[in-house]
């Protein structure tokens, strides 16, 4: 049970957690009608308790707890694993209205980063919807490998910025819109997602504004052209298949919803 405050530190998730108990969304309970006996008011009162889903609010950089269902209300949560050398690798990014359920697709480790800060719902999804999230996560991890493997290192960041844009901006006749800002995706943060340095990204981000290939439209936003988002994706035609990505075994046991969802089962 919360106490009266409402709210309380959570020093293992991050040092400024906070964890919230929703308000139920029914009125309180009903009244009994006079004379009824006592013990049919507790039963009431037992079975009319509401379940009160927890809600986070976290800071840039916080962790979010790996193990549960959340619905994201306010910002953005990157998933990572790293290698032997200890090098970081970003599996998905996900914003708001988005869910995130645990994957059980024996990726160790396993981590879930705030980008901003971030507020999410606890929320319990349906298969439907943990397939949806599975096959998006799948989707951004194949794309990002494939990001990894373009060459040189300019062609790489610009191909990220517009994967960015894509995902989270919006895209129009003149190109790609992407606001940095708004994602607290820093050139520390940019290095990390497409595995070069920060000094790299600094100098590339210079040079791609000397070219116009990233253009500065407001204080946040900046614009990827559309002939520089096609002479990058012209440049890297090297794809990695869906099929060579393991599939989770949680969802190998349930064929028929795996069908539907539209994989081919393994």
């Amino acid at each position: 049970m919360f106490p009266d405050s409402n709210t309380r530190s959570c020093p293992v998730v991050g040092r400024h957690t906070t964890i919230t108990p929703l308000k139920p969304n029914h009125p309180p309970l009903a009244m009994q009608p006079a004379g009824a006996p006592r013990h049919a008011i507790r039963r009431d009162m037992t079975l009319a308790m509401p379940a009160r889903p927890l809600q986070l609010t976290l800071r840039a950089d916080d962790h979010v707890p790996a193990d549960i269902s959340w619905r994201i209300d306010d910002g953005y949560i990157r998933a990572n694993t790293w290698n032997e050398e200890g090098e970081s690798i970003t599996l998905g990014i996900w914003g708001p209205g988005e869910l995130i359920t645990p994957t059980g697709c024996d990726v160790t480790p396993y981590e879930l980063i705030s980008l901003t800060r971030v507020v999410v719902v606890e929320y319990e999804p349906s298969e439907r919807e943990t397939l949806d999230f599975m096959r998006d996560l799948f989707t951004q991890t194949t794309q990002l490998l494939q990001i990894h493997r373009v060459r040189p290192a300019d062609s790489r960041l610009l191909r990220l910025l517009h994967w960015i844009g894509t995902r989270f901006g919006r895209v129009s006749s003149s190109g790609t819109t992407l606001s940095l800002e708004d994602m607290n995706l820093t050139h520390r943060q940019l290095a990390d997602i497409a595995g070069m340095t920060r000094v790299t990204v600094t100098k590339s981000l210079t040079r791609f504004r000397s070219k116009g290939q990233v253009v500065k439209v407001s204080e946040a936003d900046l614009l990827v052209p559309r002939d520089a988002s096609q002479e990058c994706a012209d440049d890297n035609t090297a794809t990695l298949p869906v099929t060579s990505l393991r599939f989770p075994k949680t969802l190998r046991h349930e064929p028929p919803a795996h069908r539907n969802a539209g994989f081919d089962t393994p």
